[in-house]
Order: structure tokens, then sequence, then C-alpha cells
């Protein structure tokens, strides 16, 4: 026997990474939503002229979720390729797209910030593609995991840009959610 651990402890030491990484990545993406409303929640995002191809709202949250729990994964096969060369990059990499990925919600939902959104979203797409290519050298299902995001963020650039060229000025086209009417009776 010249292995050092069987192919069952090796599946075993992936699936703890996983059991750690899929709901972090899950909690965080959704905690981010949560710090402002979006989709139909939120009436700013509601008054706006969306592009033609806009999918209806419950496609948001299936698709990130499925986003990051594939997310997760990939970062527990890169967390389980120990010795790995390009480990320490790799994880870099993804801590700081997430990060970036992370501040979308609140910046476009929030602070109805469209134009930055878009160059968050350009960001989490040049960030994505090279983590992807690191991810690759490491273990390539797991870059392969990363592809919906990728197609996923083409969507998000589409959508972000589209309300940014159909809503001029779109930061003043509906108070902020965290603006108090008062009403005299």
């Amino acid at each position: 026997m010249r292995e050092i651990a069987s192919k069952q402890q090796l599946r075993l030491a992936f699936l703890r990474w996983a059991v750690v990484t899929v709901p972090l990545v899950l909690l965080l993406g959704f905690t981010a939503a949560r710090l402002a409303p979006g989709g139909s929640q939120n009436a700013w995002y509601g008054a706006l002229v969306k592009p033609r191809l806009t999918p209806p709202d419950w496609a948001f949250p299936v698709a990130w979720t499925l986003i990051y729990i594939l997310l997760g994964l990939a970062l527990a096969m890169i967390l389980y390729a120990r010795g790995a060369r390009l480990r320490t990059l790799a994880i870099l990499l993804f801590v700081v797209q997430l990060a970036v990925n992370l501040t979308w919600s609140p910046i476009f939902f929030g602070m109805h910030q469209v134009t930055v959104a878009l160059g968050i979203v350009v960001a989490m797409f040049a960030l994505t593609l090279a983590m992807a290519f690191v991810f690759a050298r490491i273990r390539p299902l797991a870059a392969v995991l990363l592809v919906p995001y990728l197609a996923w963020l083409v969507v998000a650039f589409y959508l972000n840009y589209g309300i940014m060229d159909l809503n001029p000025g779109a930061e003043t086209l509906a108070p902020s959610s965290s603006t108090t009417q008062i009403i005299k009776i």
C-alpha cells in the first residue's frame, strides 16, 4: 500500500470542507441580500423600467442559491487540495471575489447606485474569470462549477446596464427605503 490516505478518507475530507463552505457562502450571500430588499419588495426597483428580457422575481433567489452552493463546493475542492502550488492565490481570489459580490445588493438596491453596481458586476466577472483559471490549475472540476456563475454575471451585466440605460437618473427615481414620510392628519 503506497497511499497515505484512502480514496474514502479523501472523499470524507472534501465533504468536511463542503459541510462548512456551502452553508457559509449561502449564509453570507443571503445576509447581503437581506441588507436591502430586492425585487418586488423594493419600491425603488419596482418603479424602474426594466430591460425586456428581465427574468421573473422568483428566478433570482433560485439562481443565487444554486450559484452559492456551487461556489461553496468549488471552494471546498480548493481547500481540500492541500499542497497545491496555487492554492493560496485561489483562496485569496475567492475571498476578494465574494467580498465584491456581497457589496452588489446593498449598493444597487439599498443605495440605488446603478452605475457603481455595474462596475461591481464587471469586477465580479473579472475576478471570477481569474479565479476560474487558477481553480482549473488546481482542480478542473472546481473551475467548471464556476461556469454558471460567469453566465449569470453576463445576465446581471445586461440587466444592470439595461436599467442604467432605460432609467437616466435612476438614483433619484423613488425615495430611499430609509426615508420617513410624515403625513399631517
